[in-house]
């Protein structure tokens, strides 16, 4: 019933908002101040696991984005004043039930429902130097994210493991979110630095309620410095399209470098240390930080658009409550492969997730055989036909699945396409 109400609501404003949003929209055109611009987004994926893993089998998953942008500065008269809504409808299978990994094979896979997905105002102040958003809100939009990275399917890319399979359900990221603030700074060109509080569980709870700041919840807190080097504007094409997913319209650099880290203020129960009692035994806060980095490594004279990137994620997470202890993530991304082919991207990436001491203690505690970490190696290429379509074919190995010995290394295959319209 939730979710046919919930899909009701976004036809609705589909219906409503389109006329609004659309007329003189193109560029230039004067008659264009409502300021309200509505974007529908149909992500799909139809994905195989061809060899080991849990089982093979093939299945489809996707989502609807409904998306409404309202710039209050054109509409009302508010300078520097934004409101976002992104209504979000998943459907279909999940693909890491086949392969039984944990770090998750795709990053647009989440259980079937409809909801409200982000929601939130934000309002910039001193010439754009601070900005304040308060709302439902993807920690992952801002925080921990990398342009190369950005290319690949595997979710840790986007975030690593030991930090989006922290605290409850997760922080505050795709597909649930939590309410709270971001802060951000901008003291010199280039440095951004960034910090959000944020209810320490989302707002779609475990046992299938909603709720928020609740009792024993406590708050997540998380900030950021990234220093960028971006290059001049003059002479450069600009790109003809987002990427997949994460990261869309992340504004071009040549060299990110982010430093990050994260703290809960909520209790959480040990993984494998027990009292006198037998009951397990509590840390008041969880923690961990991160580095990342992406780098420009080679641009063909002749072809400025042709480029050849890397990266690198690294992250360390509190083994003692969470499962995984640290990430490694590195990726190389080649913009451009072909002349005739200026917009297309091909990456090849390496996601190894470590499971923590007191995870592997457990079990072993249990008699349950463990490997000491998962990994995944991705092969993606992105084709970008025209404006509204995006292609893209996507094979990962992954070794030692879930970390179990008694699944085998497991080959999947996917086909994930974006239309915007």
């Amino acid at each position: 019933m939730c979710s046919a109400y919930w899909a009701v609501l976004i036809v609705l404003a589909f219906a409503v908002c389109w006329p609004a949003a659309t007329q003189g929209s193109s560029p230039g055109d004067p008659g264009a101040p409502s300021g309200v611009k509505l974007s529908l987004v149909y992500d799909g994926g139809a994905f195989a696991n061809a060899t080991g893993g849990a089982r093979t089998g093939s299945t489809y998953t996707s989502n609807l984005n409904l998306q409404l942008d309202v710039d209050l500065g054109r509409m009302v008269g508010w300078p520097d004043t934004i409101v976002y809504l992104d209504g979000l409808w998943l459907q279909g299978g999940l693909p890491s039930s086949l392969v039984g990994d944990a770090q998750g094979v795709s990053s647009i896979s989440a259980p079937n429902t409809v909801k409200l997905y982000e929601g939130w105002i934000q309002k910039n102040f001193s010439h754009n130097r601070v900005s304040v958003l308060a709302g439902l809100y993807d920690l992952n939009s801002e925080f921990y994210q990398l342009q190369s990275a950005g290319l690949f399917l595997n979710s840790s890319f986007g975030m690593g493991p030991e930090f989006s399979q922290s605290g409850v359900e997760g922080p505050s990221v795709f597909p649930d979110t939590a309410l709270g603030i971001r802060i951000a700074l901008k003291p010199v060109e280039n440095i951004v630095i960034r910090t959000a509080v944020l209810d320490g569980v989302p707002l779609d709870r475990p046992n299938g309620g909603r709720g928020a700041f609740e009792s024993g919840d406590g708050l997540l807190i998380v900030t950021e410095a990234a220093f960028l080097d971006r290059p001049p504007l003059e002479g450069r094409r600009p790109s003809q399209r987002f990427r997949i997913g994460r990261q869309a319209m992340l504004g071009e650099y040549d060299t990110k470098l982010a430093i990050g880290g994260w703290y809960y203020t909520a209790a959480f129960d040990d993984l494998s240390e027990t009292q006198a009692d037998g009951q397990p035994v509590q840390h008041r806060g969880s923690s961990g930080f991160y580095a990342l980095v992406d780098r420009l490594l080679y641009k063909n004279p002749a072809h400025p658009e042709q480029r050849l990137t890397g990266f690198l994620q690294a992250g360390i997470g509190d083994n003692r409550v969470n499962r995984f202890g640290s990430y490694l993530g590195a990726g190389l991304t080649v913009t451009g492969p072909f002349e005739a082919r200026s917009t297309d991207e091909i990456g090849l990436g390496l996601a190894y997730a470590r499971n923590g001491s007191h995870y592997t203690r457990a079990q072993t505690a249990q008699g349950v055989p463990v490997e000491n970490a998962e990994k995944s190696i991705e092969l993606t290429y992105l084709l970008q036909p025209n404006s509204w379509l995006a292609l893209q074919p996507d094979v990962q190995y992954i070794i030692n699945p879930n970390t179990t010995p008694a699944l085998s290394n497991a080959l999947a295959v996917q086909l994930r396409f974006e239309l915007t319209f």
